[in-house]
């Protein structure tokens, strides 16, 4: 019989891609994980892995170590599931979605364990291709994404609109020009760019040059500290409603009123033939409650 917890170590490992990430998730250290990682290859009498610099590729002996690991947890987690009682107070969820959606889940979801001690609720902030990942190798039970998927192995179900806002001082002309806009500046961010060139080229077709164009007068890549500058008159910046409604500072902000609005659908996912419990049915209830509120 395999170690099992070098055999967990070696999944996480494998499916983190990095041995800093694998330790995080598990709450060890990267001298910790190496040397389960050593454990395991002499219990097996194979290398697992093989080094490319800081990443690593898998062996056939390791293709098939990782194969046995992710049976051996799926049996567990049935095991598990079939053992409790399906009761929406008891049990874990593991939600993944956009930074700015889980900003207003995260108290709603607090709320739920307050009122529900024994369920434990795992909510991960993710772009939108590491969220159907994760559904896809059983790391999230639910995942929310901006776009229907249809894959084979996923079902997904409309949840509604969200609208993508530029975000201006609360005491703003509401005449919205390109040149005022690019007069107070942009407060720049991670996907702010792909905003920028879905709403400016609908609103300002002919001023309007390109993302890369803009002038930048700052950059933030926390999701809760977007909108910070622009509440203390710094700039103007991009983000779905969600982040706008999210914000503690929400009234020293507006949202601009353009001529073209524009809207990113909202879809939740889980893997297909897989019926949800009521623990997962109680969260899905409660995201389509704020879904709706969007729009």
């Amino acid at each position: 019989m395999l170690n099992a917890t070098w055999l967990q170590t070696f999944t996480v490992l494998c499916e983190a891609g990095h041995f800093t990430r694998a330790a995080q998730r598990l709450n060890m250290t990267q001298p910790g994980v190496s040397q389960q990682l050593r454990k395991l290859e002499d219990q097996v009498g194979h290398p697992l892995i093989v080094r490319d610099g800081k990443s690593f590729v898998l062996t056939p002996a390791g293709e098939a170590v990782l194969a046995l690991g992710r049976s051996r947890r799926d049996e567990e987690q049935r095991l598990t599931e079939a053992l409790a009682t399906d009761d929406p107070s008891v049990g874990e969820v593991r939600i993944a979605c956009s930074g700015s959606f889980a900003l207003l889940l995260y108290p709603r979801l607090l709320k739920l364990m307050q009122d529900a001690p024994a369920l434990m609720v795992h909510l991960e902030a993710a772009p939108q291709g590491t969220v159907l990942a994760g559904v896809l190798d059983r790391r999230f039970d639910l995942g929310i994404v901006g776009a229907h998927q249809r894959h084979p192995r996923l079902e997904a179900q409309y949840l509604g609109q969200e609208e993508l806002c530029l975000l201006l001082p609360a005491d703003a002309d509401d005449e919205v020009t390109f040149a005022m806009l690019d007069a107070r500046g942009f407060v720049a961010h991670p996907d702010g760019y792909r905003y920028a060139d879905d709403l400016f080229s609908l609103n300002f077709p002919d001023d309007f040059a390109g993302a890369e164009r803009l002038r930048q007068r700052g950059y933030v890549n926390q999701i809760g500290q977007i909108p910070e500058p622009v509440a203390n008159g710094i700039g103007y910046t991009l983000l779905p409603r969600s982040g706008f409604a999210a914000h503690p500072r929400r009234n020293d902000l507006k949202v601009a009123p353009l001529p073209k609005r524009r809207h990113h659908e909202l879809w939740f996912v889980s893997r297909k033939r897989r019926p949800l419990s009521a623990r997962l049915e109680r969260v899905v209830a409660l995201i389509k409650t704020i879904a709706r509120d969007l729009a």
